[in-house]
């Protein structure tokens, strides 16, 4: 247990004292607990997980470490207790047809989807868009999405850095083989491309070809913030907008 904290502090890159000074406890205490010379309470383990930011998933596995039953409850999406959330999934996809959402899971993992993304995932092959599909896959995959991506160097090197960032706050070992892995795909760039944006660029688009002409999309992505237990903490749904005027009369228009 103790290891288990410490290494969370440091991917924080907080020093004892600094945790100390913003928690109930001193940098001695603190340390204690550290190297195994202190056992915490549970409130003290759920207090100091509050204060690094400690996914969900991972302070139960604190409290495990320390002897203590879980405090968060782990549902699985199609569970009763989950139908209110599923509901307001459900809505949120449809409520914002013509245009594409996904609900994805930690890793990535496709949830949910409206119709709208069909219009994105059109030509990729069968195999990348069977369950459980993972985005990021099916977006960078030479099979995938990445041939349409005109714009896949800037549009990789975003997705890439999201991952990163994602996988140094979770330390999760999945997400950096995936990011690994994707990185090797043709054409993906792993960092940030620099390039000069016109002007009416406010955020990089997805530029996607259709046809003899482009579709632009920018995205939102929304989490439940007061979420307690592990399913629906680490779920987040990736709403694409149309960045142009002629992306929306597309999208209008296949609408019906």
């Amino acid at each position: 247990m103790g290891e288990l904290l410490r290494s969370w502090r440091q991917r924080r890159n907080i020093s004892q004292l600094e945790l100390s000074s913003g928690s109930a406890v001193s940098s001695r205490h603190l340390s204690f607990i550290e190297t195994g010379r202190s056992k915490p309470s549970r409130e003290m383990l759920v207090y100091l997980s509050e204060q690094l930011e400690i996914p969900l998933r991972d302070r139960n596995q604190l409290l495990l470490a320390a002897g203590y039953a879980p405090v968060y409850g782990e549902h699985q999406l199609d569970d009763e207790e989950m139908a209110p959330v599923r509901a307001a999934l459900d809505r949120f996809l449809r409520a914002h047809e013509p245009f594409p959402a996904v609900v994805i899971d930690r890793c990535w993992n496709l949830v949910a989807a409206n119709g709208p993304v069909e219009l994105l995932t059109e030509g990729a092959a069968a195999e990348l868009l069977a369950p459980p599909a993972n985005a990021l896959r099916l977006t960078l995959h030479p099979e995938g999405m990445a041939p349409r991506i005109a714009n896949l160097a800037e549009w990789s090197g975003h997705l890439l850095q999201r991952l990163r960032r994602q996988a140094a706050v979770t330390g999760d070992a999945e997400l950096e083989q995936l990011h690994d892995e994707l990185a090797d795909y043709p054409g993906v760039v792993a960092d940030p491309v620099r390039v000069e944006h016109a002007d009416a660029d406010i955020v990089l688009p997805l530029r996607l070809r259709a046809g003899d002409g482009e579709l632009a999309f920018f995205s939102t992505v929304s989490t439940f913030g007061t979420a307690v237990d592990v399913t629906l903490a680490e779920l987040s749904i990736e709403a694409f907008y149309p960045a142009d005027d002629a992306t929306a009369a597309v999208l209008l228009r296949a609408a019906g």
